[in-house]
């Protein structure tokens, strides 16, 4: 099983409305979901997880996470995920290339959870462009396409398809886990023993 944990969470959810994050950037989608732990393994950092829809999936957990000792098999989480994009974009020069990420982590002994950040610029190709809804399709130098929201500070009337452009492309991921009860015991198979009346 690999370690798909950005695709599993956004798809645990229906999304939520948007939020302000840090330095400005809109969060565009927001997930909660409850899940049950089914393996934590601590020295290598990943815990299995079962979805409400019974999905099974095993996550990699940052390195800098002070908390996953807390985690035990069985628990019952409540996630929230928050996805946040922001674009800049500047025409011309020769685009620079790189990539930084940025892991915030709930204080040693507190609720396990944190968030990460990951900003990449890259140089792209407009393939079309939303003016009213505000979003970009672009291309990137191995032929993939992605569709952006553009930030409102952007000049997005100045941008066109097929203009080479370099982009910033903020994405974070936010989890806050709070413990859930575990289900009560299931008073209904006695009721069914019970005859009716």
């Amino acid at each position: 099983m690999k370690p798909t944990a950005l695709a599993f969470l956004l798809a645990l959810a229906a999304p939520a409305s948007a939020q302000q994050l840090k330095d400005g950037a809109m969060a565009m989608e927001q997930s909660e979901a409850v899940v049950t732990i089914l393996v934590v393994d601590v020295p290598n950092k990943r815990v299995v997880v079962r979805g409400p829809r019974g999905n099974v999936e095993e996550l990699q957990v940052p390195e800098e996470s002070q908390n996953l000792g807390k985690v035990k098999q069985g628990d019952r989480f409540k996630l929230r995920y928050i996805e946040a994009v922001a674009v800049s974009i500047s025409k011309g020069g020769a685009p620079e290339e790189s990539e930084s990420r940025d892991v915030q982590v709930s204080p040693k002994g507190g609720t396990p959870g944190g968030m990460i950040t990951r900003t990449q610029k890259r140089a792209v190709m407009i393939d079309a462009v939303d003016y009213k809804g505000r979003y970009i399709a672009v291309r990137g130098p191995t032929g993939q396409t992605m569709s952006l929201k553009v930030a409102e500070d952007v000049p997005i009337e100045a941008l066109n398809a097929g203009d080479r452009v370099s982009m910033v492309y903020t994405q974070a991921v936010v989890a806050e886990m709070v413990e859930q009860p575990k289900p009560a015991a299931k008073k209904a198979a006695a009721k069914k023993a019970a005859p009716k009346q």
